[in-house]
């Protein structure tokens, strides 16, 4: 069952109290009264508040004196207020209770419906907060329960998937019939583009979590390249990527999340760009504050896409975009912010795709949101 919406009443006259009283009595609400400024502030302290109305004149503390300590505290602050009077219409006395916080001023002796339509507005209006509230809290939860989940997911997927990695790779040592070589290798390109899933729904989970933190340490950011430009060669196939570097190529970072980067950007360049065009990789270590890398590739990015390649589970319009979750690039951008670097996209049919990203050159004290 909800909890009653609770309204504030304050007046020094008992007779007053009883007859606001009388005019608000209704199912779902519970009507608090004070007779004076102090006794009104106890209540507060209590009680959560949907709406007060307040006698402005009233003996030690008055209305405008109450108001004010109500808007100095954050528990009250945001409590609308409604003033009683019985003093004459004057602007400069009216203004006062604006300035103290009123939303609105009744003089009495005032029509007891238009208080009753004055009322049932803020009732309202705190019904719906009390609900927008109780759905963002379960909105909350479900976010908490998905991560959760997402991260047992994928911790849980490790195990069986090595299993298979690692069997298909005995398969060939078992026989020599080639449908078993071509099977196996099959099962290794399957599992390894699972296990590529598995990771980024892990990195995903840190993400949501907060809990990514990098580790970092110097590291030479041509050498990164190169060695992870080696990793897509085969033994009959060399490595369309070429790497290009000038300046300092030190700086400071965490490896693992910048060849996961790499790797992404790299992978998507030879996944997306034009078959057989070449992957070029630039390392500029010019500016002595920051390191900044492009991978650019033969083939363009529609515009209506561009601006989106970084959210997730975007994926190109590509013959192997199924193959993936369409995490890598948000996971990418992700991880350079965490950096305190940042990332950009640009591309045109003719030119090509470039994504470029800079990261500082040495350690950030905290990175950027």
């Amino acid at each position: 069952m909800n909890a009653p919406i609770k309204l504030l009443v304050v007046d020094d006259v008992e007779p007053n109290l009883t007859a606001v009283g009388a005019l608000l009595a209704r199912p779902g609400v519970m009507l608090l009264t004070a007779s004076s400024g102090a006794q009104a502030l106890e209540l507060l302290l209590e009680h959560d508040v949907a709406l007060a109305l307040i006698d402005v004149q009233m003996p030690g503390m008055n209305g405008f004196e109450l108001a004010e300590l109500m808007r100095g505290s954050e528990r009250t602050r945001a409590i609308p207020l409604i003033f009683l009077t019985a003093a004459a219409r004057d602007q400069a006395y009216t203004f006062r209770g604006y300035e103290a916080g009123a939303v609105d001023f009744l003089f009495k002796p005032f029509d007891g419906q238009v208080l009753v339509n004055k009322v049932n507005v803020f009732v309202e209006l705190y019904q719906q907060k009390r609900q927008l509230s109780a759905q963002l809290d379960e909105l909350k939860r479900s976010l908490h329960l998905n991560e959760l989940f997402t991260a047992v997911l994928g911790h849980d997927l490790r195990t069986p998937l090595s299993v298979v990695m690692n069997g298909a790779m005995l398969l060939p040592m078992m026989t020599d019939h080639p449908k078993v070589a071509i099977t196996a290798q099959r099962i290794q390109s399957s599992a390894k583009r699972m296990a590529q899933m598995v990771d980024q729904l892990l990195d995903l989970a840190r993400i949501r979590s907060g809990a990514m933190r990098p580790e970092l340490a110097e590291a030479d950011f041509g050498a990164l390249c190169r060695v992870l430009a080696d990793e897509f060669s085969t033994p009959d196939q060399p490595s369309r990527i070429s790497v290009a570097t000038s300046g300092d190529l030190v700086g400071v970072c965490d490896s693992g999340m910048l060849s996961q980067v790499l790797s992404n950007l790299m992978g998507n360049a030879l996944t997306h760009g034009e078959p057989a065009s070449p992957v070029r990789v630039t390392v500029d270590g010019n500016d002595p504050e920051a390191i900044t890398v492009s991978v650019a590739n033969r083939g363009g990015i529609d515009a209506q896409l561009l601006g989106s390649v970084f959210e997730p589970y975007k994926r190109g319009p590509s013959r192997k975009s199924g193959q993936g979750l369409g995490l890598g690039l948000y996971t990418a951008r992700m991880f350079i912010v965490a950096h305190g670097g940042d990332i950009t996209a640009a591309s045109d049919q003719e030119g090509g795709t470039v994504f470029t990203f800079t990261t500082p050159r040495r350690a950030v004290s905290e990175p950027r949101p």
